[in-house]
C-alpha cells in the first residue's frame, strides 16, 4: 500500500486579531518611511507653477522631467552651474576603490583572527573593536595635520586612504564573526594538504564567503556613497563627493528655491545605494544571519 502524499506546504492560519495588528503595523510603519519619498517624487515632477500651490501630494497635471534634467546638468553647486553630474564622477571615484580595499583589508584580517592564534591577536582585535564605535569627528583635526604633512590632503588618494582606514575596523568585525562559524575542519584539513596562509584563503575561505561580501559591500557602499563630513573636511574642492553637491545645491540661495530640482537631485543621489539594496537585499539578511551565529 502506497504512503498517502506529503502536504505541498502547511496548511494557511486563520486570520487572528494579533496577525491583523502585525499587518496594520507593518502598514503603517511602511507608509510612514514611503511617503517622504513619495512627496519627493510628485515635487520632482511638477512645474514651479504648482508646486506654488501648496498641495503636496495631489498629483502633477502636467508631469514633467525638466527638474531632474536641470539637477543633473545644470543646477548650481556654488559658482559652478554643470549640475551634480560632476559629483557623481567623483563618489564613483572614491566608492570604487574605498569599498574594494576597505572590504579587501577586512576580509584579511578578519581571517587571520578567526584562523590562527597570533601573539598579541586579541589585543589588535579589541582595538579595532573600540575604534569601530568611537565617533571619527574626533580624529578629523589630528588626521588633516598628518595628510597635510604626508601631501595627500584635499587629494581622491587621501579621501580613499579615510575611507579604507574608517571602514577597517567594522570590516573585520563583520568578517571575523563570520569566519569563526565556518567549519574549523576544511581550515585544517587544507593545512594538512600543505595550503598555505594566503592559499587557504583563496581556495577555501573566500568561495564560502559570498554571503558576508555581499553584506559588507551594502554596508560600505552606503557608507561611503552617503558620506558627507568626510568628503567635504578631505576630498578637496577637485573631488567633491556627490552629497556635497546636493548640500550646495539645496543651499543656494540665489534668486527662487527650485523645490522641484532639490528633490530631483536628492533622489538622484539617493538611487545607487537604494538600487544595491534592492538587488542584494535577501543576500544582506543572509549573511548577517550567518555572521550572527558565533562571536
Amino acid at each position: 500500500m502506497s504512503a498517502a502524499a506529503e502536504p505541498a506546504g502547511p496548511r494557511p492560519r486563520r486570520l487572528t486579531l494579533s496577525r491583523v495588528g502585525v499587518y496594520v503595523f507593518l502598514v503603517g510603519a511602511s507608509a510612514f518611511f514611503l511617503l517622504p519619498l513619495w512627496a519627493m517624487v510628485l515635487t520632482s515632477l511638477k512645474p514651479m507653477s504648482e508646486i506654488q500651490q501648496g498641495d503636496l501630494f495631489q498629483l502633477p497635471h502636467t508631469p514633467t522631467f525638466a527638474a531632474w534634467s536641470r539637477a543633473w546638468s545644470h543646477a548650481c553647486t556654488g559658482l559652478a552651474c554643470n549640475g551634480i553630474s560632476v559629483g557623481f564622477a567623483n563618489s564613483v571615484k572614491i566608492l570604487v576603490p574605498s569599498v574594494v580595499a576597505s572590504i579587501a583589508l577586512g576580509a584579511l584580517t578578519g581571517y587571520a583572527l578567526a584562523f590562527y592564534r597570533v601573539r598579541g591577536g586579541n589585543l589588535v582585535f579589541a582595538i579595532l573593536l573600540v575604534g569601530a564605535f568611537i565617533p571619527y569627528q574626533v580624529f578629523i583635526y589630528p588626521l588633516v595635520r598628518i595628510f597635510a604633512w604626508i601631501g595627500i590632503y584635499g587629494t581622491l588618494t587621501g579621501i580613499v586612504v579615510i575611507h579604507s582606514i574608517f571602514g577597517l575596523p567594522f570590516m573585520t568585525l563583520l568578517f571575523r564573526n563570520y569566519y569563526s562559524s565556518l567549519p574549523r575542519e576544511l581550515f585544517n584539513a587544507a593545512r594538512v594538504d600543505g595550503a598555505g596562509f594566503l592559499g587557504i584563503l583563496r581556495h577555501v575561505i573566500l568561495p564560502m564567503s559570498t554571503p558576508i561580501v555581499i553584506v559588507a559591500v551594502i554596508l560600505q557602499v552606503t557608507g561611503i556613497w552617503n558620506d558627507f563630513i568626510l568628503g567635504l573636511t578631505f576630498a578637496g574642492l577637485a573631488n567633491q563627493p556627490m552629497t556635497v553637491q546636493l548640500n550646495n545645491v539645496v543651499a543656494t540661495t540665489q534668486g527662487t528655491v527650485e523645490y522641484d530640482v532639490d528633490m530631483a537631485a536628492t533622489i538622484l543621489t539617493a538611487a545607487l545605494p537604494l538600487a544595491v539594496y534592492l538587488v542584494s537585499g535577501r543576500w544582506f539578511v543572509r549573511g548577517i544571519a550567518a555572521g550572527a551565529v558565533k562571536g
